[in-house]
């Protein structure tokens, strides 16, 4: 019998180096075809964990399960057949520029599957459609837009219509009109296709409107409060609070952890 989340973080540790963790000890559970939206501040982790269960890299301690599997970073067979099932938008879009647009979203198509081309071409046109750029799939990509690059990227991720949607970053450089429009979609995509979907952003407002659940997490990894975003919203934690209304005052800083300014600069530098 297969559990009720898709994808499960199992009391994760990691770090890029020993001198800094980035997750601690995170436990987290992603419930098959729901939306959920990991909100946090910059360097808190959030793309670090969506790596994990793409298996760029391994884990330190803990397990990360996808589909009840245990990924393992160094398993290529594996990560070869999981990644199949999954779709990525990368936060910078990571559009290849010497291919047009067309042959971007036709890309996985060709890599993964052996579809007829007649067949790659109609799937194209239709996640191009998806995502109002059906016009543009002759266009290069330096004769794109910022926006109309990323919504070119989500066009790709869906192009095998997978199991897992992992978005990072989804509504950055759009404009209010197609931040509406993608966040819409996603949700559309969410319900008519059945899939799990993991939205990272620090988009309050469209995270809240199209979730199922979110997650926020703070700076090393570490869980603050998880719940529907109503729950989230009434929520009366102080670090919660800050962060979802947009408070510059609070728990949360703003600034990286560092040496005070007497020890960077000398004790009389600051008298």
């Amino acid at each position: 019998m297969k559990s009720d989340a898709f994808i499960e973080i199992d009391h994760v540790t990691f770090g890029y180096d020993e001198r800094r963790t980035i997750l601690s000890d995170l436990s987290l559970r992603f419930m098959r075809g729901k939306v959920t939206a990991v909100l946090g501040g910059s360097g808190c982790g959030k793309t670090t964990l969506l790596r994990l269960i793409g298996g760029v890299h391994g884990v330190n301690k803990g397990r990360v399960l996808f589909d009840g599997e245990v990924v393992n970073a160094h398993d290529r067979a594996q990560l070869y057949r999981l990644r199949r099932r999954l779709g990525m938008l990368f936060q910078f879009g990571a559009l290849f520029t010497d291919l047009s647009v067309f042959d971007n979203v036709a890309f996985p198509l060709r890599e993964m599957t052996n579809l007829s081309e007649p067949m790659v071409r109609d799937i194209v046109l239709m996640k191009l459609d998806a995502v109002g750029l059906r016009g543009a799939a002759g266009l290069k990509i330096s004769e794109v837009s910022g926006g109309m690059a990323r919504r070119i990227a989500l066009a790709r991720a869906i192009a095998l219509d997978p199991e897992l949607i992992m978005y990072d970053e989804p509504f950055a450089g759009l404009d209010l009109v197609s931040m509406g429009v993608a966040a819409k979609l996603i949700r559309t995509l969410n319900d008519v296709t059945g899939s799990t979907s993991l939205v990272i952003s620090h988009d309050v407002p469209q995270c809240m409107a199209i979730s199922d659940w979110v997650v926020l997490l703070a700076a090393g990894g570490r869980l603050v409060a998880e719940g529907t975003p109503a729950e989230l919203m009434a929520s009366t934690d102080a670090e919660v609070r800050q962060f979802v209304r947009g408070e510059p005052d609070g728990p949360v800083k703003f600034h990286y952890p560092a040496p005070t300014i007497a020890a960077d600069f000398g004790v009389e530098a600051v008298r």
